[in-house]
């Protein structure tokens, strides 16, 4: 019987390891973005899927190793305490107090694979958070202003100039702005950013597709920039439970292209400041 309970813990790693390892090519790995894969859809994803691989390199390594060694434990101290050996056939039980040399080996050999994991990956965390490591494109600008509330995404555009060209997005809102809500459209194939803002609570801006996650925090307006790499619609989710109607704060991100970009906002901005009175131009033309 104890032999069973020693297979039967060691049965459950070895199915973990197996799952993780067809995982991928099911897509139960990541989120299935349009591609239909779980491919990360943008460039600086990309850099942290490769992140994420690293890490779990290590981690399933140490995975394997302990548990290889834990069956090897629990098999061993089976059969030494198996009640069929005779009184001089039998080992003997061993008592000791630990190793010095053993404990520290086991703390240093973390600390330096956290101190490599750190290491690792501050270019990449440098370039999502860090302002002066930000693409010189989105230097220019954002292109939208996402400020998260229970439960929704109010959008706020910069208005257009005479020839139809975006003005620029400013800190405070202006007659001239453009809102949706849970609709932000931003041009696709370069870096684009937005401000971040929360009108209440704390909530988490999360592109999933792009690996995008940035919380929202009352009273600080956060820039965020990413690249959709594809011209498509994306999933916008809030990643921070911020209440009942946390589950209804889903929305979309289109990504477009600038020229069409343009016209859905010239088309926002028509719709916007139409007050719904037929010009008596039109009038005439009905009767």
């Amino acid at each position: 019987m104890k032999r069973f309970w020693c297979a039967f813990f060691m049965f459950w790693p070895i199915v973990a390891v197996i799952l993780c390892w067809i995982a991928p090519g099911q897509n139960w790995w990541f989120p299935r973005g349009p591609s239909g894969t779980g491919a990360a859809m943008s460039p600086l994803g990309e850099r942290i899927d490769d992140l994420f691989y690293m890490i779990l390199m290590i981690t399933s390594v140490t995975f394997v190793g302990t548990q290889v060694a834990l069956g090897y434990v629990l098999f061993t101290g089976a059969r030494r305490s198996d009640t069929s050996h005779d009184a001089e056939g039998a080992e003997k039980t061993w008592f000791t107090h630990g190793s010095h040399n053993l404990e520290v080996m086991w703390s240093i050999v973390p600390a330096a694979v956290l101190l490599f994991i750190a290491l690792y990956q501050m270019e990449v965390w440098a370039e999502y958070r860090v302002k002066d490591k930000f693409p010189e494109e989105v230097r220019k600008g954002p292109q939208a202003e996402v400020t998260a509330r229970q439960f929704e995404w109010r959008i706020r555009y910069p208005g257009l100039d005479e020839n139809g060209n975006p003005l620029e997005l400013m800190p405070d809102p202006q007659p001239t702005d453009l809102y949706t809500v849970n609709d932000l459209h931003l041009t696709s194939g370069e870096p684009v950013m937005i401000w971040l803002r929360s009108e209440d609570v704390q909530h988490s801006f999360f592109l999933p597709e792009l690996r995008v996650k940035q919380d929202a925090v009352p009273g600080l307006v956060i820039p965020v920039w990413f690249e959709a790499t594809k011209s498509t619609e994306y999933s916008l989710l809030c990643a921070e439970l911020c209440g009942w109607g946390h589950y209804k704060m889903k929305a979309r991100l289109v990504a477009e292209r600038e020229e069409d970009r343009l016209v859905w906002l010239q088309e926002l901005q028509a719709a916007q400041n139409d007050d719904g009175v037929p010009d008596a131009g039109d009038a005439s033309d009905d009767e």
